[in-house]
This record gives C-alpha cells, structure tokens and sequence, in this order.
C-alpha cells in the first residue's frame, strides 16, 4: 500500500517499515485487504477501490483500536479484577481514565506468521501466563478473500494450559463506504436487548431496545453518538448481519456467527481525519464477562474455540 512515513536514511533504499510490523496484503478480483503483524489487525478492506473499512498511515498505530483483534477478553475488566476459585486476579490497568483493563492481552503483540497465500494469511500470537490472567493459551486469526469476494474472518483460541482458561474474543473493525457522507448512512441492527453501562462503560444491567439503542428499522448516523453493547441477535442461516447503508442503495455489512451473541456497537467523532467513525465489534462476551459471566466461556485444556465474522458489500446502487 502506498507509504506515508518520512523516510529514513538509516534504512535502505526500498525497504519500508511500518508502525504496526509487517503488512499482508490479499487481492482476490476486485477485493483488496490489509493485514498487520500488530494486533493481528485489519488495517483495509476495499472493493473495486472503495473503501469499506477505516484506515491509518504508516507511522500510526491503529487510533481507536481501528481493526485490531480482541484477547483472551474484548472490552473491559472493571479494576482490572477479577476471582479464580476465590483468589484475586489483577490485570494491568490499560484504560487509565476508567481504571480497566482494556482489549485484552495481545493488542500491542506483534502475530507470527503461520500461513500465507494470495487470498489469505493466518498469524499466531501467545499469552503466555501472568499476573492477572495464569494461563497458556494461543490466539490465531485467519484472514481469508473468499470466492465471492466477502471477507472472511476466524479468530480461534487454543489453550495449551493444564487447566480450563476463561475467555472472550472480540474484533474491533470500523466501516465505512468509500466517500459517502458517513452521516448519511443509516445503521441497522437486529438486537433486541441492550445492556445498560455505567460511566465506566461496565454493564450492570440489560433492557429491552428502545429509543437510541433500538437500531432494528435503521438509524441514521448523523443523529447517534454512541457506545452500547447489545445482544438478542436475530441469526439468519447461522449469521447475524449488521448493515451500513447509503441513500442510493449502496452498503456494507458485518456478519457474525452464532459464537458471537453480543455485538458493541460505537460512533464517535474522536478517529482522527473522519467527522463521524462507526465501529461494529462481533464479540463471544460483553465488557466485565470475566465478573458478570454473561457470554463468558472456558476453554478446556488442550480444547479449542473458533470465532467467525467477516464483512461484505454491496456497490451497485438502486439508481
């Protein structure tokens, strides 16, 4: 992908570096994506030139978290606190201003390379044990262009452990639909239970969709400013869909398996170079899992889980 880092006359001519590791890029037809070593992220996914995720330049670290993935726990664990068989857990405290900890244990991890092809590439990266979280468990995340262009997502964990390890796993992708004025679009999600957060953003209880957090018939963008998980989620042929639409009949959708029963849904104004961002987070758990246990799953030893989501378009408009 085109550069925009300052160059470095300490590096050889031809040799690029970038703040997130090493760069993998996927073509398929028209569908182009970028994967970084950092985070085992998602730094692009475009079709046919148009841009369906949020993006940064070469010397930037993801802002917002754009595209990383999330483990062993998405969200946040209040205090960074938790109880294993009745002993105090403590997690470093990464979410200074709301003292949690925040996005799990690998988002400032650089992923080892397991496979590579045209179309895909697979990365690897371990937690290994440590205070807070006494566990030995892989997370790998497999990137794939499929035939229909779609792409496809796998996040597993393998818990090399000798004993049954708690988690959550999460992404954090920000949409987007080429140059179409994000408040224009309208965001729809089939979910009919929200879960009520406090200042903190931890979840102390859930309710039924109404008002702002009722995105079943559509919302437009333009009107939310938000940061809510929700649950409930209507599945269709295994998969529930959550669509960014534009007037023209243009969109773009994340998809989800049935593994992923919550998803987090934010719009904010605060991603550098964009007036308004929304991020669609497929999630196994909601924030504080690891307390509430809502969503909260333990991985036998030797066991395996896998996650799947992926996003898709459609660009041809009704007009």
């Amino acid at each position: 992908m085109t550069s925009s880092a300052t160059p470095d006359a300490s590096i050889p001519a031809g040799f690029q570096t970038y703040a997130t590791g090493r760069q993998y890029e996927l073509r398929r037809g028209d569908a182009f994506a970028v994967v970084t070593e950092l985070a085992a992220g998602l730094r692009l996914y475009s079709r046919a030139g148009v841009q369906l995720t949020e993006t940064y330049g070469d010397a930037e670290i993801s802002p917002g978290a754009a595209g990383i993935t999330l483990a062993p726990w998405a969200n946040r664990v209040e205090d960074g606190v938790w109880y294993l068989d009745g002993k105090k857990q403590q997690l470093d405290i990464t979410e200074v201003s709301r003292n949690n900890a925040s996005h799990g244990l690998l988002r400032n991890s650089a992923y080892s390379l397991v496979d590579e092809s045209q179309y895909s590439v697979t990365l690897e990266a371990t937690v290994f044990p440590q205070h807070g979280y006494p566990f030995l468990v892989r997370h790998r995340v497999q990137y794939l262009l499929a035939e229909d262009l779609g792409l496809e997502v796998r996040q597993t964990l393998i818990n090399d452990s000798n004993a049954s390890a708690p988690f959550v796993l999460g992404a954090h992708p920000y949409l987007r639909l080429g140059d179409a004025d994000v408040d224009q679009l309208t965001l729809t999600v089939a979910a009919g239970t929200r879960l009520v957060a406090d200042q903190r953003l931890i979840p102390r209880s859930s309710e039924p969709v109404s008002g702002d957090s009722d995105f079943r018939n559509g919302r437009r963008v333009g009107d939310l400013e938000i940061d809510v998980a929700l649950t409930d989620l209507t599945f269709d042929g295994g998969a529930a869909r959550h669509v960014l639409s534009a007037p023209d009949g243009r969109s773009v959708t994340l998809w989800q398996d049935e593994s992923c029963r919550y998803v987090h849904i934010f719009v904010t104004t605060e991603l550098p170079g964009r007036p308004r961002a929304v991020a669609i987070e497929p999630m196994t758990g909601p924030a504080n899992a690891f307390n509430s246990g809502d969503g909260l799953r333990w991985l036998s030893a030797g066991e395996t889980f896998t996650m799947a989501w992926g996003i898709d378009a459609v660009l041809v408009g009704a007009g």
